[in-house]
């Protein structure tokens, strides 16, 4: 497989494999189970929310 990504995206893509010490391959298979994880929820009627608890504030996140 191949796989193009704008020079921003791979740097975006390598900083995640440093941070996390995983390879490309480990990362994009996260990302993709993950992706398939909010699809599904959002499929079945569900709504995500980052909350940032010491603030008590909520924020609705919009997956196009």
């Amino acid at each position: 497989m191949t796989l193009n990504l704008t020079d921003g995206e791979m740097q975006a893509l390598q900083e995640l494999c440093d941070k996390k010490d995983l390879s490309k391959t480990a990362v994009l298979r996260q990302a993709l189970r993950l992706y398939q994880l909010v699809d599904v929820r959002l499929e079945q009627g569900g709504k995500l929310f980052f909350e940032d608890e010491a603030k008590k504030e909520k924020a609705e996140l919009m997956v196009l």
